[in-house]
């Protein structure tokens, strides 16, 4: 049985528009290739055709893997989550106690983690301490460049 992953709304919809450009524009083009390497003779010394139906196989294996993934979906109730402590889909505010720089992170599940836009990953080693812990809690966050303590200013949603 495949794995229950969660996501958020907005992650779920990105990951079925995603399979609907598969199989709505990259199927039908791999098809188009083809068949024109088709139309071009001996398939038994056709290199495009070769490379086409080993593309074809490796989108049809991506979709199917696609279309599992959003079978065994689940849809996060942020309505329901604690925001007293810190949890998956919280907003959490943190200052790192060496330097006094406060950053504002969400965390999300792996699929739908960001740097750029502030979203990381619940397995990430910030979120792995985080979780749990409530406001004005202080951690200490394992980074390769030496243990880094944190305190958590603020959790919303």
């Amino acid at each position: 049985m495949a794995e229950v992953k969660y996501y958020t709304k907005e992650g779920l919809q990105a990951l079925k528009d995603q399979l609907n450009q598969l199989m709505t524009v990259e199927r039908p083009r791999i098809s188009q290739m083809i068949a024109e390497a088709r139309d071009k003779g001996d398939l038994s010394e056709n290199a495009e055709y070769d490379a086409a139906k080993e593309q074809q196989g490796m989108l049809e294996l991506k979709i199917v893997r696609m279309q599992e993934l959003i079978m065994n979906a689940r849809i996060m109730d942020e309505s329901k989550l604690d925001v007293s402590k810190v949890l998956l889909l919280s907003i959490v505010k943190i200052k790192n106690l060496k330097n006094g720089a406060v950053m504002t992170y969400t965390i999300v599940p792996e699929s739908e983690a960001n740097l750029k836009s502030g979203k990381i990953s619940v397995s990430s080693p910030i979120a792995k301490s985080l979780l749990g812990k409530k406001v004005g809690d202080k951690v200490d966050v394992a980074a390769p460049a030496g243990t880094i303590p944190f305190e958590i200013i603020d959790i919303s949603r």
